[in-house]
């Protein structure tokens, strides 16, 4: 890589940082590209992204960001997941590490709080965005529907009485 490279990559990694509303940062023991390729496939399909970037050039892009405090995180052979969703990339990576025993989850940070490999996996087994928004609106409607039920109720157990003496009368 040359100057302006190097200078292109720390500024593309520092939007990163600055849109991700997580990143884990993961270390790779030797995953083929088979393995890397299926990964970065499911982080795809997740809406998550994975990245190997140079240590170096990772901590200058990390400068006077929220993710500042996880370039202790970067030595060694290095990746990063990221995703605006604060629970996508974890839950693509501690799932795909589950598998392969390759990859390992090394931290990483959810805005400027940092997180260690158990906060990493805590975090993977928190229901996404899209799962607590459709969780909020079912609790939303279910009290409408509950009201809708015991209005209409009284009015069909009266309903209910007056067929069963109108019933009598007939007989």
């Amino acid at each position: 890589m040359d100057r302006s490279q190097k200078a292109d990559s720390v500024a593309q990694l520092n939007a990163v940082f600055n849109e991700a509303g997580v990143v884990v940062v993961t270390r790779n023991l030797g995953l083929t590209v088979e393995q890397s390729t299926a990964l970065r496939t499911k982080m795809r399909e997740a809406g998550a992204s994975y990245k190997v970037a140079k240590n170096r050039l990772a901590k200058l892009a990390l400068k006077d960001t929220d993710y500042a405090g996880i370039d202790e995180y970067l030595n060694g052979p290095t990746a990063l997941a990221y995703s605006e969703d604060p629970v996508t990339a974890a839950k693509v990576a501690v799932e795909f590490a589950k598998t392969n025993d390759r990859l390992e989850i090394v931290g990483g940070s959810m805005g400027a709080t940092v997180l260690d490999e158990a906060g990493i996996k805590a975090l993977a087994s928190m229901p996404s965005l899209d799962q607590l928004r459709g969780t909020i609106v079912g609790l939303v409607n279910a009290p409408a529907t509950k009201i809708a039920r015991v209005v209409n109720e009284p009015a069909s157990k009266l309903a209910r009485v007056f067929g069963v003496y109108g019933a009598k009368e007939a007989a």
